[in-house]
């Protein structure tokens, strides 16, 4: 699991490469709330996932989790390059209503 991040046009782009799941969660969590911490004057942030080549069920709980922080400071967030296997979970738990595709 390895998270690179890069600020484009006023927004951030959070690069998320390897497996999303319950071994990684932890420290995919620490990593993306620092970087979102430190990173609050953007206007939008988008999670590129097109690196991911596991997703599972902590891993949506996970973009929920960011997805309410962001929120709070009115930064909308995006999803953008989910292959077709974390695409479809995606699709099932309903994130792309709330994280729409970029």
């Amino acid at each position: 699991m390895d998270i690179k991040y890069k600020k484009i046009n006023g927004g951030l782009t959070l690069f998320v490469y390897g497996e999303l799941d319950e071994c990684s969660a932890s420290q995919a969590k620490n990593i993306l709330d620092r970087v979102l911490m430190e990173n609050l004057n953007v206007k939008k942030v988008i999670f590129d996932l097109s690196g991911l080549s596991f997703m599972d069920s902590t891993g949506i709980g996970l973009l929920i989790g960011r997805y309410k922080k962001l929120k709070e400071f009115s930064i909308p967030a995006y999803i953008s390059g989910a292959s077709l296997a974390t695409e479809k979970v995606i699709e099932l738990a309903g994130i792309y209503n709330i994280m729409p595709k970029f």
